[in-house]
């Protein structure tokens, strides 16, 4: 019966959790599958994660089809390691999210009014997890913020946290001034300090800008994604321009490459 599920097309997500199975069957099993733990497929976590924003960024749909199965497999892997040590299974997990967005959902599941807007909405949700956090003896403002957070998303949400209770500059005017401070201080560093020092304010400026987005309402991951993307399309134009000409980026100079580089932004604002 369990091979037939394995080899059924439509089995949806018995089939999915079937194959997980069988692949950490200790006897019949895969051998790199059986190996993993929770730490070395964490990574791989991580990268999928990474994969589907970047179709969604795209907007790959067809890709991103394929990029969800990739990030829900790892979900399947994580249950399945941790059912084979009796610690918990994906019913568990699909029951613990599910009873959190209910308790996180009381106008939509309970009996409070969906009247609210969406700013009232997120001050609720947050109001919900700051319990949860109590309910879990978090006491600390910064309690709960995951250590393994992209270090760029960790800095917005320390910073939001740590606004919640004042710990805050008034505007984003205040903010560009500590900028102006911070890479002033870079400066100094990157002038005879010592690379620990350097690296010391790098961060610094890093993490006050990861600020001023979030004063000015951007994703700082996002943005930088975009810019990204940006210079791969303009690089890439170059490497085209060149290429027409007979040539390759390794001969010419910085003088030529950056006077293509404004054809192509002149390009793309045509």
């Amino acid at each position: 019966m369990a091979d037939d599920l394995i080899h059924d097309p439509n089995g949806g997500m018995p089939r999915l959790r079937e194959i997980m199975r069988r692949l950490r069957d200790p006897d019949r099993g895969c051998p790199w599958d059986i190996e993993q733990d929770f730490s070395t497929i964490a990574p791989y976590t991580i990268e999928e994660a990474y994969e589907v924003a970047d179709a969604i960024e795209r907007e790959a749909w067809g890709e991103l089809r394929d990029e969800l199965g990739d990030l829900l497999l790892q979900a399947v892997f994580h249950a399945q390691i941790a059912e084979d040590r009796a610690l918990f299974d994906f019913d568990d997990v699909a029951d613990g999210i599910s009873d959190k967005m209910v308790a996180r959902h009381p106008h939509v599941f309970g009996s409070e009014s969906r009247d609210k807007s969406a700013e009232q909405q997120t001050r609720d949700w947050e109001a919900v997890k700051a319990a949860e956090r109590a309910a879990k003896a978090q006491s600390g403002v910064l309690d709960g913020v995951a250590v393994g957070l992209p270090a760029l998303l960790r800095a917005v949400k320390l910073q939001k946290r740590a606004a919640r209770v004042g710990f805050d500059w008034p505007d984003a005017g205040h903010v560009i001034d500590k900028i102006a401070e911070e890479a002033a201080e870079l400066r100094e560093a990157a002038e005879g300090l010592g690379p620990d020092k350097v690296e010391e304010e790098f961060g610094d400026l890093l993490f006050v800008m990861a600020n001023l987005a979030r004063h000015m309402k951007v994703d700082p991951e996002q943005a930088l994604r975009r810019a990204n993307a940006k210079f791969t399309r303009r690089f890439e134009r170059i490497e085209a321009l060149l290429a027409a000409k007979g040539k390759r980026p390794e001969d010419s100079d910085l003088a030529e490459m950056d006077a293509l580089w404004d054809q192509a932004k002149t390009e793309e604002r045509v």
